[in-house]
C-alpha cells in the first residue's frame, strides 16, 4: 500500500459525514496489524472551518473533502478492506500537516 490510498469508512455510524479515510503510513510497514489513517471530511459536515495546514482540502471523486489530521487514528488492517483510490499529490500537504500536529512547525 502506498502513502495515501484511500478506503471508504467501513464504519455505519461515521460513513455519511466522513465517507472515506486516507492511509498515511509507509508501505515499509505493511505487515503491521494496523494503518494510521486520517478521516476525510465531506466539507460540508467537517462542523469547523478548515485550518488549511492543519486540515488539508482535497478533492476525490468529485467531492470536496477534509482532512482531519488532529484525529489521526490507527486503525486495524483486515477493517479497510479494498483501496478505492489514491491521493498521490496529497502526500506533502497531509505530512506537513502532520509534522504542524506533532511538532508544532
Amino acid at each position: 500500500m502506498a502513502v495515501c490510498t484511500v478506503f471508504k469508512n467501513p464504519n455505519p455510524r461515521t460513513n455519511a459525514a466522513v465517507p472515506y479515510l486516507l492511509d498515511v503510513q509507509s508501505k515499509l510497514f505493511s505487515e503491521l496489524g494496523t494503518r494510521l489513517v486520517v478521516p476525510l471530511y465531506r466539507a460540508e459536515a467537517a462542523g469547523v472551518q478548515a485550518i488549511s495546514r492543519l486540515t488539508p482540502v482535497m478533492r476525490f471523486q468529485g467531492a470536496s473533502l477534509v482532512a482531519m489530521v488532529p484525529e489521526l487514528a490507527g486503525i486495524p488492517r483486515r477493517e479497510l478492506g479494498v483501496p478505492c483510490g489514491d491521493l498521490p499529490d496529497a502526500r506533502n500537504e497531509v505530512l506537513r500537516a502532520i509534522d504542524l500536529l506533532l511538532a508544532g512547525f
